[in-house]
């Protein structure tokens, strides 16, 4: 296995036994070792208290669960789109694929009820959909004659971001209180309160999504070279760029529906494992896979610490990170952004 990759692996193995072991229970790793191997019907001859096995096993184990899916899978989502655009600037969120799928998510939330739809599985369907058609409309939008244009589809994230912020209002100007209350929350995101039962239904779609997109590595390490030269080596840009913005949409959709609106994570994660590794996708997507995946772990073992026993919205977190590094980004790269619309 590639050194970076294995310090990624180690790195996510330690913040998922610190998450597990860390808050108002503490329960130390030969423990948390004991209660795992007695759910498989192993005896390890550690000891442990009832509660610290509820704590473990309903609390905290479910949320180490989310917080690898939904960070592995943003990561990929993220490397995938900036292999794609060949931007590092290019996220989920920036381009609203976050925003279509928190719309759809909170329309299924207020009708679904009335329309008797199973809220378990149309909510993450709803919001793939609605991340889907988000990401279709800003790729039609940028690409001319075959052109992708990297200005022109941050503008068109721009302008669908504020009409989903729109579309999304009126659904806050029609809920009372406490729906109010829980939608501010849930759109700064958070993995607190999540079941087994969630995240049976939203990990295959998560699952569905990452999965291929390692196969991409290729197709996108050609890219790199320039679409002339990609076609040249046989690569078929066209079904690239399909299953890359529909993968995007499943990953990132399913996040959205499972733990709220998380920013910044796919933008931070594949940047960094470049600067480690280099720009080949074969170590990139797996290592922003692995390294999102411990980035959002590690943001909501602080949510719960910082301010405990109060906690604060993962997102909060994520965008402390993630925004002083993306204003970095700017201000490095800003002598190469394009200021008169090319691509």
């Amino acid at each position: 296995m590639n050194r970076v990759l294995g310090a990624l692996v180690a790195l996510l193995a330690g913040v998922c036994i610190l998450s597990l072991g860390m808050g108002a229970v503490a329960i130390p790793p030969d423990r948390i070792a004991s209660i795992l191997a007695a759910r498989v019907g192993l005896d390890l001859g550690v000891g442990f208290e009832p509660h610290e096995s509820i704590t473990l096993l309903l609390v905290r184990a479910p949320r180490v669960v989310l917080g690898v899916l939904v960070g592995g899978a943003l990561g990929v989502a993220g490397a995938a789109l900036q292999g794609l655009f060949r931007n590092p600037l290019a996220d989920p969120a920036l381009i609203g694929v976050s925003s279509g799928a928190a719309l759809a998510a909170l329309a299924i939330t207020v009708f679904g009820s009335a329309l008797a739809l199973p809220t378990r599985f149309a909510l993450p369907i709803a919001a793939f959909l609605g991340g889907l058609a988000a990401v279709v409309l800003v790729y039609r939008i940028a690409t001319v004659g075959g052109e992708t244009s990297t200005a022109t589809m941050l503008l068109a994230g721009i302008a669908v971001n504020a009409v989903a912020a729109a579309a999304t209002g009126l659904f806050v100007f029609a809920s009372n209180d406490q729906e109010l209350r829980d939608f501010i929350f849930w759109t700064m995101g958070g993995l607190g309160g999540v079941t087994w039962a969630a995240i049976g239904a939203g990990a295959p779609l998560l699952i569905l999504g990452v999965v291929p997109a390692f196969f991409l590595a290729r197709p996108l390490n050609a890219l790199l070279l320039g679409t002339s030269e990609a076609l040249h080596l046989g690569v078929d840009v066209d079904r690239v760029k399909r299953r890359v913005v529909g993968l995007s949409a499943l990953t990132v959709g399913a996040g959205v529906a499972l733990a709220g609106i998380i920013g910044f994570v796919g933008l931070v994660t594949p940047h960094l494992v470049r600067l480690l590794a280099g720009p080949d996708h074969r170590i990139v997507l797996p290592g922003a896979a692995l390294l999102g995946a411990a980035l959002l772990v590690g943001a909501d073992l602080l949510a719960r610490l910082v301010v405990s026993p109060a906690e604060l919205p993962v997102g909060v977190v994520t965008a402390l990170v993630g925004g002083p590094f993306f204003l970095w980004l700017v201000v490095r790269d800003r002598r190469r952004l394009p200021v008169g619309g090319g691509p």
